[in-house]
């Protein structure tokens, strides 16, 4: 890709700046609530050493970030966005017409989206159909006819019968949270298509398969708790039949709290999430203004410390934090692409 900015440019911008966006010299970070934890370990230890100032790390969801990072270049702009899924064509399109043209794409690892409750409460065992009908905005006609009604189940057991009567309650992200589209990707969208004749729909109508399969019920039984996960562990906590999403290395954290439901037969854990037969598993990133490197002080250097191996390696730092490592290969080949800052292009 062209690039449009050049460092001079910036530094201009900077120039013609307010004195309180002038004087930025540490590097602004947004994005993902699932890797702001990853990023503020990596932000902390690099502040620590003393060479830069600690980076800020603020967590706005995923696609709220990536709005963000792409709303221009200049100091006034996030030079990092943190996210928990892939950067989206439209997304990459919007950069471009702000003048964001050079973009490093970092994958740092995996993570597990976990359905999880009270540790101590009745341990679910889910199946992606379960997910699928106890959370979607219409789902097939309870007659077996080719039909969708409007979501009529109100408690676990309606949905399964080997499941408790319990009502469906369940605390997740918003539509910007990567959790949120990588969940219904992935979790609803891998029940809804146990469905044949909804399955069909696919190869000649994509929008609407996407409309059926991940349109989550608006009726009080899905609860948006925002990008705070910490608000769903105490809500969690004071509501035994209430189950909550978000991201495995979260749940981790939190392991004497909230306990993880087995979908699909496999319980959530690192090992399942880093063979992949943990069915609802995510890649997980973040993104580099190339522009902003060399302009604003320890991009390069900052990146270089997320990517290490003390940090990102299989016995590093962060693991202990509940990231799910790269395989040797696809660290070696993701830790030199962003090391050498290279633009990527879907």
């Amino acid at each position: 890709m062209k690039r449009l900015f050049s460092s001079a440019l910036v530094v201009a911008a900077v120039a013609g700046a307010p004195a309180a966006l002038a004087q930025r010299d540490n590097i602004g970070i947004v994005g993902s609530s699932t890797v702001y934890p990853f990023s503020t370990v990596v932000a902390e230890r690099f502040g620590r050493a003393g060479t830069f100032r600690t980076p800020k790390v603020e967590s706005t969801g995923t696609g709220g970030g990536i709005k963000l990072f792409c709303a221009g270049v200049g100091v006034q702009h996030p030079d990092i966005a943190n996210a928990s899924r892939r950067i989206k064509e439209s997304e990459v399109a919007d950069c471009r017409r702000n003048g964001v043209t050079e973009i490093t794409e970092v994958l740092i690892g995996f993570d597990g989206i976990v359905i999880a409750n009270a540790a101590g409460a009745h341990h679910y065992e889910l199946s992606l159909r379960d997910v699928y009908l106890a959370l979607a905005k219409d789902v097939p006609n309870p007659d077996g006819s080719e039909t969708l009604v409007a979501n009529p189940y109100r408690t676990w057991q309606q949905v399964n019968p080997a499941l408790p009567a319990n009502p469906i309650e369940v605390l997740g992200p918003p539509p910007t949270s990567g959790t949120r589209d990588a969940f219904a990707e992935l979790a609803m969208e891998g029940g809804c298509k146990t469905f044949p004749w909804i399955k069909a729909i696919k190869d000649s109508d994509e929008s609407r398969f996407k409309a059926i399969c991940h349109a989550v019920r608006e009726d009080g039984a899905y609860i948006e708790a925002g990008e705070n996960d910490n608000l769903i562990v105490q809500k969690l906590a004071a509501n035994r039949n209430a189950l909550g999403v978000f991201g495995y290395s979260f749940m981790e954290e939190n392991a004497d709290k909230v306990q993880g439901s087995a979908i699909g037969g496999v319980v959530p854990e690192y090992e399942a999430i880093a063979d992949g037969s943990y069915p609802v598993s995510r890649p997980l990133y973040f993104y580099v203004k190339k522009a902003h490197v060399g302009v604003i002080p320890g991009i390069a250097e900052f990146v270089a410390e997320f990517v290490s191996e003390r940090s990102m390696g299989e016995e590093g730092y962060l693991a202990d934090r509940g990231l799910i490592a790269l395989p040797p290969a696809a660290y070696g080949k993701a830790a030199a692409a962003a090391r050498a800052l290279t633009p990527f292009s879907l």
